[in-house]
């Protein structure tokens, strides 16, 4: 049962430990995860070359919604995280809505995540059971969140530079062999490479669509940054540093990396069970190569798992404190860490054992699915809080939005498309009518609540 009382807020200081260099790579581990890793297989073989130009349409917009986002956390630094924006604008309902459907947008991703690191282990580990993996780093992840948010920010930080340079050394290396014509499994890597099997839409506008879910999961948890705002020693500075260097980051991490893995590595080849970063050092012949990258993506899982941990418990701290959650997740430890909502989401994620042990081969795509849908959710309710905050303000804030109102409504419609090409995907169209079936019990549950009151 939801308790609406209101916790004390002089009782409840976050500690804000993170500095400049912290919010820096968790912005950069957010808009690096398994999506490119590993989920970028499947969608270079739904849409072939052309995931380039999805990932750069979805990088142009993820970019204005950060910098939507940013003018609001901006607007007030005393406000935890976006959700509290979101009470503020749009009132409890969306509030208690918003709230909820992040925490799940983040147990999903987790999940997927989790899932990730069982099929990365078995490249050492072929006969290693799917679910051992997730069990055993479930565990070590909440024990390093429940010692402070410096740790978690230093961990995060390391992961994240792990990342980047697997990444630039996959774009240098693979640029080197384009090059020097390398031959790989008798075919020359060349950027012509892009277009020679079918052209840059080898499998139709349809499926350039269809490749859309794949796309915005490898983006999902770009907008992190707004729940580090109750912990981040200066926001003022910190956070538009963080926000306003994205565009750099699209470019040279999504663009640049897939256009060496299919000039490398033709994509009509590339599997969808593997990393392409795995495939193609290991088609490079060098052995040991492949072994680093499968760490590196597994890396890569393990910090979006640490990342979910983190923003999910904060996630339910903030509900306590309003009162849309029990106010016994609103707690804070000796450390300044929420650890009741910490060890409730950890408890939680250990269901991912029990999927991965029932349906280890389809796990992934499903639950990939679920956290696409219910991050465009959330990515909508930014962009309308946005919206209204603009309209009520009449002026820009710090780091203002480029081009209000046309860019916010055009990133609004965008989002919203997208969801309709979802719908129409019978792959998941499933899990998007499994979301509407959520959203409807979580507006008679909060009928409920408001009843209760």
């Amino acid at each position: 049962m939801i308790d609406n009382k209101k916790v004390p807020e002089q009782s409840q200081q976050l500690s804000r430990s993170l500095n400049s260099r912290h919010i820096t790579m968790i912005a950069i581990g957010g808009a690096i995860g398994t999506g490119l890793f590993l989920g970028s297989g499947q969608a270079i073989h739904n849409a072939g070359p052309s995931i380039i130009i999805s990932y750069l349409i979805m990088g142009i917009f993820t970019f204005l919604l950060m910098k939507a986002l940013g003018e609001l956390l901006l607007s007030d630094t005393s406000k935890h995280s976006f959700i509290d924006f979101v009470a503020e604008y749009l009132g409890p309902r969306a509030e208690f809505m918003t709230g909820w459907m992040y925490w799940i947008c983040w147990i999903s991703l987790a999940m997927a995540d989790l899932t990730a690191t069982g099929i990365y282990l078995k490249f050492w580990f072929p006969t290693l059971p799917q679910w051992v993996g997730p069990l055993i780093i479930v565990i070590l992840l909440m024990l390093a969140n429940m010692v402070n948010v410096g740790l978690f920010g230093e961990i995060e930080s390391w992961f994240s530079f792990i990342k980047v340079a697997a990444i630039v050394a996959l774009i240098v290396v693979g640029t080197i062999m384009v090059i020097t014509h390398k031959v790989v499994n008798g075919v020359p890597a060349s950027f012509g490479n892009l277009v020679k099997y079918g052209g840059l839409f080898p499998t139709g506008g349809s499926s350039f669509l269809m490749g859309c879910q794949m796309v915005v999961f490898a983006f999902a948890g770009i907008e992190m940054v707004g729940v580090t705002a109750g912990e981040t020693a200066n926001p003022k500075e910190e956070l538009p540093k963080a926000i306003n260097t994205l565009p750099v980051r699209i470019i040279l991490f999504y663009l640049g990396s897939m256009a060496v893995v299919m000039a490398v590595y033709p994509w009509d080849q590339i599997k969808t069970t593997v990393s392409p970063f795995v495939q193609v050092f290991s088609a490079m012949g060098i052995k040991y190569a492949a072994g680093i990258i499968n760490f590196v993506v597994l890396t890569a899982a393990m910090s979006a798992t640490n990342s979910a941990l983190f923003t999910t418990s904060r996630t339910l701290y903030t509900l306590a404190l309003s009162g849309n959650a029990p106010h016994y997740f609103a707690q804070l430890s000796s450390e300044a860490v929420p650890k009741r909502a910490l060890n409730c989401s950890s408890l939680v994620l250990l269901l991912v054992v029990a999927l991965n042990y029932f349906l280890p081969s389809k796990i992934f795509q499903i639950i990939s699915s679920v956290s696409t849908i219910n991050f465009l959710f959330v990515w909508i309710i930014i962009m309308v809080c946005h919206i209204r905050y603009r309209q009520r303000s009449q002026h820009p804030g710090i780091s203002p939005m480029p081009g209000y109102p046309f860019t916010s409504w055009l990133t609004l419609l965008f989002f919203i498309s997208i969801l309709v090409v979802l719908l129409i995907e019978p792959a998941t169209r499933l899990s998007l009518i499994l979301f509407l079936i959520f959203f409807a019990l979580l507006f008679w549950q909060y009928k409920l609540l408001t009843r209760r009151k």
